[in-house]
């Protein structure tokens, strides 16, 4: 793979808090392209069409080549643009974030709509998590019963994540690892079972993994 690793959200999550009577609602996704993000916006519309405002920015690429952001209604400059600063800040492309305002009656002015709007974005980016996406591969692994619980408290320590395991005549675990870390992992996996597990290596994408020291 030749995209070199750049940082996105984890996850489709949101957040929201009070200003002055006014409700506003972070909310974040992963979005690969930029139909992605106009469908997320286009849902958030929906989903929150009684709100006073929907504002939001996107950023698509893994060289942040594009970024778009709107103040829908709110003073130029005090909603769209704090949104996109955040997002340009914590260094995440490939990715939306929509904060929705529901006018509680007090005005804020605008250094109060740039804080409460960069707050907005800080919270969907949090909630949502920021991950590194890298070069990953997922393995299919079976074992048989009496090997459980011994591969289990092997795997907890470990840098793999366990996606699903399914219980037939022996265990089937589906789990991907980072490239980087893959034959270390494979080395002790082999030690660790005395050879009797060959996992089986079927795909290999790009998976946003935590970042180190994210909230």
């Amino acid at each position: 793979m030749s995209l070199k690793p750049y940082k996105t959200l984890i996850r489709d999550a949101q957040d929201e808090f009070i200003v002055n009577k006014s409700r506003f609602i972070g909310h974040g996704r992963p979005c690969e392209t930029e139909e992605e993000a106009l469908a997320f916006l286009a849902e958030m519309r929906a989903k929150y069409r009684d709100a006073t405002h929907n504002c939001y920015a996107y950023i698509i690429g893994a060289n942040m080549g594009v970024m778009r952001y709107s103040d829908d209604g709110e003073p130029g400059g005090t909603a769209g643009m704090p949104i996109i600063e955040v997002m340009k800040a914590r260094g995440v492309t490939n990715c939306a974030v929509v904060v929705t305002r529901y006018f509680g009656g007090v005005l804020l002015g605008a250094g109060g709509l740039v804080r409460a709007y960069s707050q907005g974005a800080a919270a969907a980016i949090n909630a949502s998590g920021v991950g590194v996406m890298h070069p990953t591969s997922r393995y299919l692994m079976e074992i048989p019963y009496p090997l459980l619980n011994r591969m289990d408290y092997f795997l907890k320590d470990e840098p793999v994540q366990v996606e699903d395991r399914t219980f037939t005549d022996v265990i089937t675990y589906t789990l991907v690892v980072r490239c980087a870390d893959e034959a270390g992992f494979l080395a002790r996996l082999t030690d660790m079972s005395e050879g009797a597990v060959e996992p089986l290596r079927y795909e290999e994408l790009y998976l946003a993994w935590p970042e180190e020291g994210a909230p």
